[in-house]
C-alpha cells in the first residue's frame, strides 16, 4: 500500500506544482521557494534539536507556546519550524524571527524526505495535529528519530476515511514514537486504527495554553477608542461563501442597531481585496484596517481586518465574536482565543475540527451555536444586554483556564523521546 501511495504521489507532483502556480495568482508567495518543498534547504552548522511541523496559520499559532518552550530549552537556532502555506511561513518569520530556523515542509516523497532529514539532521520531530505522512513517519523510524504527533486529533470523518485503509494506517501509526491526543475520544480513534496502546496518551489541547500578548490587548484598546462606544462584533476567519452570510446578518442587525460595526476578518489574506469589493458591492460603507491613519475614527458600517497577526487585538476591541469556518462544512476555527478574552463566542454547526472546545463551551454556557438564520437575532440580543455578554464571556474564560496544562504534559513527553 505504501508503494501505491508513493507512486500516486510522484504522479501527482506536477499537478501539485500547477496548483501552486494557480494559487500564486492571488498570492505571489506560492511561486517562491519551491526548492524547499523538495528538501533543498541550507544545512545548519549543527544538528537541529527538534523539527516542528505546523501546516498553516492556525496550527502555527497553536504551536507557538510549544516552540517558544523548545527554544528556551535548546537555544536559538536549534529548533527548525516548517509550514506548508505562505501565511504560515509569514507568521513564523514575523513572530519567531531568528529564534528558529524555518522553511517550507518537504513533500512526502521518499527521496525528498531523505534529502531534508539528511540536511537538517533533527534529533526529534514534532508534527502538529493531523499530519500523518507515511513516508516521513517511515523514514524517521528507520533513522531512529523519535516522532511525536502533538495535539493530535482525529475527527469521526477522518477516522472513517482512514478506516478504509486500516492496515496501511496501522503500519503508519506504528512508526510514531508517541501520539499525544487532545481528548479521550481522539485517543480511542487512534487506537481503533491500530496505534500501539502504549504510545497513545491523552494530553489535552495546547490551544488552551496560548497566552494573550499584552501588546495585542493594548492595540485592541486603541482600536476600540476609534469607534467611540459603538456596538461591535467581529466575524473572524471567514471563508468564501461565508462572508455573504455574515454581511446579510449585519444588514439585518443594522435595522435595530443602526450604529453597529462589523469587524470582518477573512481567513486568507489573498481574499482581502475580493472581500472589500464584496462589502462595497452589497452597499455597505467600508474602511480597511490597513488604511487607518493615526487616530482616525472608524465611521463605516464595516471595517475590513486586512492585516496579519492582529486577531487578538480584533477580539479585544469587540463586544461579541463569531468564529468562521463553521457556517460552511469547513470544520470551524479556534473558538478558544475569543473565549480566553472573556468574549461571548458564536459559531455555526460545522465544528468537527474543534469538537472538544465546542462541547466544553456549550456545556458551560460559554458559547452559542447559531445558524445563518439565527445569527442576526443572537447578535442583537447580546449587543443589547451587557450583563448577559459578561456572564457568557466569563463562563468561556473559565473553561479555558480550567483546561490549561497540556503544554507541560507535552513537553515532558518530548523530553523523554
Amino acid at each position: 500500500m505504501r508503494v501505491l501511495y508513493t507512486v500516486l504521489l510522484y504522479l501527482l507532483t506536477p499537478f501539485l506544482l500547477l496548483r501552486l502556480l494557480w494559487r500564486s495568482r492571488a498570492l505571489r508567495a506560492y511561486r517562491e521557494r519551491w526548492g524547499e518543498r523538495f528538501g533543498f534547504v541550507a544545512r545548519p552548522a549543527e544538528p537541529v534539536a527538534v523539527w516542528v511541523h505546523a501546516v498553516s496559520v492556525g496550527e502555527t499559532l497553536a504551536a507557538l507556546p510549544l516552540i517558544r518552550a523548545l527554544v528556551a530549552k535548546h537555544g536559538a537556532g536549534r529548533v527548525w519550524v516548517t509550514t506548508t502555506t505562505p501565511t504560515g511561513s509569514e507568521r513564523v518569520r514575523a513572530t519567531l524571527g531568528a529564534d528558529v530556523r524555518h522553511s517550507y515542509a518537504p513533500y512526502d516523497l521518499p527521496d525528498v524526505v531523505a534529502r531534508f532529514l539528511g540536511r537538517v539532521r533533527p534529533r526529534q520531530i514534532v508534527v502538529m495535529e493531523t499530519e500523518l505522512w507515511p513516508n516521513l513517519l517511515r523514514a524517521a523510524a528507520a533513522r531512529h528519530i523519535p516522532l511525536t504527533i502533538a495535539n493530535a486529533r482525529l475527527s469521526p470523518r477522518s477516522f472513517q476515511g482512514y478506516s478504509r485503509v486500516k492496515g496501511f494506517a496501522r503500519r503508519t501509526l506504528a512508526d510514531a514514537a508517541h501520539i499525544a491526543a487532545q481528548s479521550a475520544a481522539d485517543a480511542e480513534r487512534f487506537r481503533a486504527l491500530g496505534a500501539p496502546d502504549a504510545r497513545v496518551s491523552v494530553m489535552g489541547n495546547i490551544k488552551f495554553d496560548q497566552a494573550v500578548p499584552e501588546t495585542q490587548l493594548a492595540l485592541g484598546a486603541q482600536l476600540r477608542a476609534r469607534w467611540a462606544g459603538r456596538p461591535v462584533w467581529v466575524a473572524a476567519s471567514t471563508h468564501e461563501g461565508e462572508d455573504e452570510i455574515v454581511l446579510a446578518a449585519h444588514r439585518e442587525l443594522l435595522r435595530s442597531e443602526a450604529r453597529a460595526l462589523l469587524l470582518l476578518v477573512p481567513r486568507h489574506p489573498q481574499r482581502f481585496d475580493a472581500v472589500a469589493k464584496l462589502i462595497e458591492g452589497k452597499g455597505f460603507s467600508l474602511q480597511r484596517r490597513s488604511a487607518l491613519d493615526g487616530d482616525a475614527a472608524v465611521t463605516a458600517q464595516v471595517l475590513l481586518g486586512d492585516s496579519m497577526g492582529e486577531m487578538f487585538a480584533y477580539f479585544a476591541a469587540s463586544d461579541v465574536a463569531f468564529v468562521g469556518g463553521s457556517l460552511l462544512p469547513v470544520g470551524g476555527h479556534n473558538v478558544l482565543e475569543p473565549a480566553a478574552l472573556g468574549l461571548p463566542v458564536l459559531f455555526g454547526p460545522h465544528m468537527h475540527n474543534f469538537v472538544q472546545a465546542r462541547d466544553l463551551l456549550l456545556d458551560a454556557q460559554g458559547g452559542i451555536q447559531v445558524s445563518a438564520n439565527s445569527l442576526p437575532e443572537s447578535l442583537r440580543v447580546l449587543l443589547r444586554d451587557e450583563r448577559r455578554r459578561r456572564a457568557i464571556g466569563e463562563a468561556g474564560r473559565a473553561v479555558v483556564a480550567a483546561n490549561r496544562g497540556a503544554l507541560q504534559r507535552l513537553l515532558s513527553v518530548i523530553g523523554e523521546a
